[in-house]
């Protein structure tokens, strides 16, 4: 049995049963449970496997829309850039003009029009450098252009989402390292149910539901993948995917914009070496998509909310065996075979000395 500290109580947390028979998890931070199945590990795999894509990227690529200097597919010419790259996506999910009309009162087909931009942010000109490969000063630019984009939109718009759709099982369309920014007049569903679930908490314990939570990771430890002085990443509880990861800082903090310069950092810091542990693990730019929750930017009380950003990798038992979301998980609930706590081990025994680099 696994214990960990509450008060003066010493709680049960896992039943050394869990480890091998199957349980259901529960996440607070959605209302929604997933199932584990930790006896399947043992069971063969017959199914697909994907080709690993060739990793040999060259400096700049004439051929990259994204590359400093290039053209792209809008026609439109990219500056000799040098570091972080912003510009307006041309082909947005979100435009700023939409005519507004509104339509939520039909019972079945309730719509409305929405407005926002859409953005794209090159991480550096280098073409063959992801996050974990620059050096960390890199990353640091990166850090502060994320804060700077929900800065300028914050004040525009309601949401301002900082993601990255990492490696083409990600569906990502270009290989030259980047991410997006997404910003709209409304909130979107992930974000609005994370809000109902923190200020519950608040309401129903006077706590800050991730602060708890990631007090009661540290003081336990077997979930904690990488931490430094100001940020803490670990494989939650509740995680879903094989190697999903919940990174946040250990004060609260309800946006980006709001970190010192020392947590900008060690986010910097955290966010290459848990980067590298991810493509250490199978020896391959490992895939992902990542995005940053904080307060929403409107008016109204945010004290229940603490940033964080969520870590969603694919890979499952090899750079080559993907997890996916089928049959029951989408008909059901989310299921996993592998523990969090397995999981949480394997990256944490990681070097964090990129494999491009021994």
């Amino acid at each position: 049995m696994y214990e960990r500290s509450v008060g003066s109580t010493v709680v049960p947390v896992i039943e050394s049963v869990f480890a091998v028979h199957p349980h259901r998890r529960f996440n607070p931070l959605k209302d929604e449970w997933v199932l584990v199945s930790p006896h399947r590990n043992q069971r063969p795999w017959l199914g697909r496997t994907e080709v690993t894509p060739p990793e040999r990227k060259s400096e700049h690529d004439p051929n990259c829309y994204l590359c400093a200097g290039t053209r792209r597919a809008s026609g439109r010419v990219n500056p000799n850039y040098v570091g972080p790259y912003v510009f307006d996506n041309d082909f947005p999910a979100l435009l700023a003009d939409t005519p507004y009309v509104d339509a939520r009162e039909d019972k079945l087909f309730r719509t409305t029009t929405v407005r926002g931009t859409a953005r794209v942010i090159c991480f550096s000109e280098r073409h063959d450098l992801t996050l974990p490969e620059l050096p960390l000063e890199g990353v640091r630019r990166v850090v502060d252009v994320w804060a700077d984009q929900i800065d300028e939109l914050g004040r525009r718009y309601n949401w301002v989402a900082v993601f990255e759709n990492k490696g083409e099982l990600m569906g990502c369309s270009n290989p030259h390292p980047h991410g997006q920014v997404w910003a709209s007049d409304f909130i979107p569903n992930e974000v609005a149910r994370e809000d109902a679930c923190q200020a519950r908490y608040l309401a129903e314990t006077g706590n800050v539901l991730l602060v708890d939570y990631l007090d009661a990771e540290v003081r336990g430890a077997e979930r904690v993948v990488v931490d430094n002085e100001h940020w803490v990443a670990v494989v939650p509880y509740w995680a879903i995917w094989p190697f999903e990861t919940l990174l946040a800082p250990r004060r609260q903090v309800l946006r980006l914009t709001d970190l010192t310069t020392a947590e900008r950092d060690g986010l910097a810091d955290i966010v290459k070496r848990l980067t590298a542990r991810y493509d250490n693990l199978f020896e391959t730019e490992f895939p992902y998509s990542m995005g940053w929750h904080g307060a929403p930017n409107g008016e109204g009380d945010y004290a229940h909310w603490q940033l964080h950003a969520h870590f969603y990798p694919p890979l499952l038992r090899s750079a080559t065996v993907r997890k996916f979301m089928v049959g029951y998980e989408m008909l059901s609930e989310a299921q996993r075979d592998m523990t969090a706590e397995d999981a949480a081990d394997r990256l944490r025994r990681l070097s964090e000395r990129h494999y491009k680099q021994r």
